[in-house]
């Protein structure tokens, strides 16, 4: 019986490759860059399974080129780039690889947390320069993180990650949700629950770990960042577009704010140029790298592929209705 046909937009690691080489046909992007639209349109025409990032689209036109699809398989936690609806209307199940990144998210949310309270990025910048004319008393003075006040946006497991370090830094902790957090988080945590505008009044730090969803999209506008305090840090791994970059541009212009740290962005790859500033430390979507993070998640999304093609349901489905149907 020949085996299934499977795309995946980038070579995966090699423990995931193991899982799906003994199971499946599978054929792999291999270039540096990302593969065009087209090109992906292209080889998944025959293709039964796909495994594939954040960057690739799984909507209307994807499924009509993709005819013989039966799964798509993200390798990530956040799935806003696949339309559920359309891949149910299908019968495509779709995937993700959650409770693997919570801890090393955290920590790069901490990491960003630092760097731009302690101006490391410039200080850095001056370090490599050669410019550097030794130690001065007031030279590259930061703020200080201990004994400040974060405020947390989205109470999910990376948020509840970053309260469990806060602690080691005797920090009061605040946040935010939809859901109030269970009596015994809350008090392990020390943490307490604020409405969104009074965390943005009296937080130092605010880190954002909340789904793109389309009440989220565009969360932090001018109103948010003018309601911080102007010593405070915005801190954001969760998903770009939950900042409206242009609004928080005009906010660091006007000092309504002292700087942000930022992984994500509202239009990856391109960045606001207003954000290429002292006060603004940028990474390229690092906050899941770590060798044995992105491991974790491709071998997961391996397993959902190869679960749905040996009868089984896969562990991390989106729309469990298409097997349920069927």
């Amino acid at each position: 019986m020949p085996k299934p046909k499977v795309y995946a937009t980038h070579p995966l690691f090699e423990e995931a490759r193991q899982i799906l080489e003994a199971a499946c046909d599978i054929e792999y992007w291999t270039n540096e860059e990302r593969p065009p639209r087209d090109e992906v349109l292209r080889r998944v025409k025959d293709k039964e399974g796909l495994i594939c990032l954040l960057t690739e689209k799984i909507n209307d036109e994807f499924l009509r080129a993709a005819p013989k699809l039966r799964i798509a398989a993200n390798v990530a936690v956040g799935f806003d780039n696949i339309d559920l609806d359309a891949c149910t209307k299908r019968g495509v199940v779709a995937t993700n690889t959650p409770g693997v990144l919570d801890e090393t998210t955290a920590d790069f949310a901490w990491t960003l947390m630092m760097a731009v309270a302690r101006r490391l990025g410039e200080g850095e910048h001056l370090a490599r320069s050669g410019n550097w004319k030794g130690w001065n008393l007031d030279q590259l003075c930061g703020s200080d993180v201990w004994g400040k006040t974060l405020g947390i946006v989205g109470f999910g497991r990376i948020g509840r990650a970053m309260a469990r370090r806060a602690l080691g830094f005797q920090m009061k902790v605040l946040y935010t949700d939809a859901v109030k957090a269970p009596a015994d988080v809350v008090q392990a945590l020390n943490a307490e629950y604020r409405d969104m505008n009074s965390l943005l009044a009296e937080s130092d730090f605010i880190s954002l770990h909340v789904p793109l969803t389309p009440e989220t999209r565009g969360l932090f506008d001018a109103p948010k960042f003018y309601r911080m305090k102007p010593t405070a840090f915005l801190i954001n791994t969760a998903r770009g577009p939950v900042v409206d970059e242009a609004a928080l541009v005009a906010a660091l212009d006007a000092g309504k704010i002292a700087g942000a740290a930022l992984d994500v962005y509202e239009n990856e790859p391109f960045i606001h140029p207003g954000l290429k500033r002292p006060n603004v430390v940028l990474a390229p979507h690092l906050a899941s790298a770590s060798t044995e993070t992105r491991t974790k998640m491709a071998v997961i999304a391996a397993n959902n592929v190869v679960a749905l093609f040996k009868g089984q349901m896969p562990p991390n489905m989106l729309n469990a209705s298409v097997l349920k149907k069927a």
